[in-house]
């Protein structure tokens, strides 16, 4: 019995030591970078195809603005060309950190948060404060990048946590798509994430702007809610419809 119990003892001491190693400074470090020019690589060898053409004419009299994208497209977000930069809600956990780091790496801001499914661990989880640092990004004229669907929750389906933001800051939602024709799918993901390959067509598809009224009740926000993820399928099945591979 002692000698199991050492067993299980040293065997414990070393996933430790493993997690350390591989989820340690040294391993974000170099994961980071490697994603950095991992992008780099994908960007430079990808044409672009962007819709509207004159995107970001049109949403230069709206800013600061709220750019919302879904989870599972947003790999590719922080280094796509669109001459917009922001500061973006990223978790605490390991894979935030690597991709703060990134969204860093391109000279973009990061906010280090999440709200996840349950009220009950918005405070937790930083979600509150979240909230509130975009606000104040808000105010100062800084654009945020916030994922409209909720972590771990229904995939494309939009939350109400983005349109509050809007309601409260008094700025605009710009729905936002990307999608590549070489990309790999983890479909066994919640989210439906997608990694863009090098060496195929990306598209971005901007949709059209969605208001929420400082007033606005209960009622306005749902409809505000649904107008937003309506929209933001649609350009979603025309991105994929542009890369020349749909979903």
């Amino acid at each position: 019995m002692t000698s199991d119990r050492r067993k299980k003892g040293r065997r414990k001491t070393f996933r430790k030591f493993i997690r350390r190693v591989t989820q340690g400074p040294v391993a974000i470090a170099i994961l980071s970078r490697l994603a950095y020019w991992y992008l780099k690589l994908v960007v430079a060898t990808n044409r672009f195809v962007v819709e509207p053409p004159d995107a970001l004419e049109r949403v230069r009299p709206h800013l600061p603005v709220i750019v919302g994208v879904w989870h599972g497209q947003h790999i590719l977000m922080p280094a796509v060309p669109i001459g917009l930069n922001a500061s973006a809600m990223i978790s605490r956990n390991f894979d935030g950190e690597v991709t703060a780091r990134v969204v860093e790496m391109f000279g973009n801001r990061t906010i280090r948060a999440s709200g996840g499914r349950e009220q009950k661990n918005t405070l937790r989880k930083g979600g509150m404060t979240g909230f509130l640092d975009m606000m104040r990004a808000l105010e100062k004229g800084d654009n945020v990048v916030q994922t409209a669907d909720i972590p771990q929750g229904i995939a494309r389906r939009a939350g109400l946590g983005i349109v509050m933001l809007a309601q409260r800051s008094h700025a605009p939602i710009v729905p936002l798509a990307i999608a590549s024709s070489r990309r790999l799918v983890f479909s066994k993901a919640w989210d439906r994430a997608a990694l863009n390959l090098p060496f195929g067509t990306t598209a971005i598809v901007m949709g059209d702007v969605v208001e929420v009224p400082a007033n606005a009740d209960d009622a306005m926000l749902e409809q505000a809610r649904q107008l937003l993820e309506q929209e933001m399928q649609r350009i979603t099945g025309r991105a994929y419809a542009l890369t020349g591979k749909p979903e």
